[in-house]
């Protein structure tokens, strides 16, 4: 969506997943003069009239990708100003390495007042092609730079690049719209700028973490099940996680996963780390695995410094989960118990939801706004297959919470 915002042409997203932060990121693109227009699961996007160089802050903070836009805005206006995004549940994620590669490429850059301001001196209006070495492989830093340098004068090259699908996909997005960029998907990415883009109509490509959550779902609860569409080389680390606990994973067809579950006789370690490294995105569910798997497992979170808060919901259902620092020690348990739990984030849900589908008895999960961030109708999806959930509101709950009365396996799809 930031992405459309280089195309002064209508643009037509499809396999868009009906989510809060895209509603989010909708209307920070309507303050800045975008129209957009939702149709099933397609998104058009006009932003020819773009008009408005700095997004609200009461938006911003509420959506941290949304600072993604400042590079698209930088080359299509050549002025930018978006609200620093503030904190994150799971931790820090500083915006020193999209302003250091915007500098690189001859923009002004300076934070005032919690906003960060950029534009481009004098009277080309162009951003210049730079190298530019990222200290870490950031996804965001990534994206933002390449999608900046599409429009740039001359040739960008980024250096320990981030290779995770998503990078690869918002690449073809842009080469689509007549981008020149090679070596998207490896540590060094070229970006030949071109002076203008065009419309183009886009299959975005399949949620690699929801297919992996309902992955875990069938482990977790010895159920079969069929995952699809997926693309399977996106999942290798999740495949060989799941395999290496004592389910199997079946590639049916090009575009379907079908987990075949067995005893979860094994622990096993689990380390987050960049692409193709294991997801970060998926530490929580694993850990919600772990716990119902024999043996002693440790997992250990890299990538952010705060994304361990839900050990202690697990271990309020029955886990054994010791922390040191940002490692977890996990000894398998027979069984779970069902119990109130409170989501902190938007993995961490997901994980609740999973352990509450094989513990025993009723479990209740509060903080679904967190859940509807990155899952569109889970609980839909879930009971489609056959697992016990609802969405309710009652003076007991004091807010919409996910109830659970489990375990049941789940019906094989």
């Amino acid at each position: 969506m930031a992405g459309s915002v280089l195309c002064p042409q209508d643009c037509r997203l499809r396999n868009v997943p009906a989510l809060m932060d895209i509603e989010r990121m909708a209307e920070i693109l309507a303050t800045l003069g975008v129209k957009l227009k939702r149709d099933g699961d397609s998104l058009e996007i006009d932003a020819r009239h773009l008009s408005q160089s700095k997004a609200p802050y009461e938006l911003v903070s509420q959506l941290r990708a949304s600072f993604f836009a400042i590079g698209p805005l930088l080359a299509r206006l050549g002025v930018a100003r978006i609200p620093l995004p503030g904190g994150c549940a799971i931790g820090a994620r500083p915006v020193d390495l999209h302003v250091r590669g915007l500098q690189a490429m001859g923009a002004d850059v300076h934070i005032e007042h919690g906003t960060v301001h950029a534009c481009i001196p004098g009277t080309s209006k162009r951003l210049k092609g730079a190298r530019i070495y990222l200290d870490y492989p950031s996804v965001g830093a990534t994206e933002t730079l390449m999608m900046a340098a599409t429009l740039a004068d001359g040739e960008t090259i980024l250096e320990n690049a981030a290779q995770e699908p998503e990078v690869v996909d918002l690449a073809n997005f842009c080469r689509a719209m007549g981008a020149k960029i090679r070596g998207a998907g490896t540590n060094t990415i070229t970006i030949a700028g071109v002076p203008s883009l065009h419309s183009v109509d886009y299959s975005i490509i399949p949620d690699r973490i929801e297919a992996g959550t309902f992955l875990v779902a069938g482990a977790i609860t010895r159920s079969e099940l069929s995952v699809f569409p997926v693309i399977p080389d996106h999942m290798t680390a999740v495949i060989a996680k799941l395999k290496a606990i004592g389910a199997d994973v079946i590639q049916d067809s090009g575009n379907r996963l079908r987990v075949v579950p067995g005893e979860l006789h094994i622990g096993t370690d689990i380390e987050t780390l960049p692409y193709p490294g294991f997801p970060t995105d998926m530490q929580a569910q694993f850990m919600a695995l772990l716990t119902l798997s024999e043996g002693d497992s440790v997992v250990s979170e890299t990538v952010f410094e705060n994304r361990l808060r839900h050990v202690a919901e697990l271990n309020r259902m029955g886990a054994d989960i010791r922390l040191k620092g940002n490692h977890a020690i996990i000894r398998g348990v027979p069984l779970l118990s069902g119990a109130p739990v409170l989501a902190t984030d938007l993995r961490a849900s997901a994980a609740l939801v999973l352990a509450g589908l094989a513990a025993g008895g009723t479990t209740s999960i509060q903080g679904l706004h967190h859940l509807d961030r990155g899952y569109d109708n889970i609980e839909g999806k879930l009971r489609a297959v056959g697992a016990k959930l609802q969405r309710v509101t009652s003076e007991a709950i004091a807010s919409d919470a996910i109830v659970t009365p489990s375990p049941v396996p789940i019906a094989g799809m």
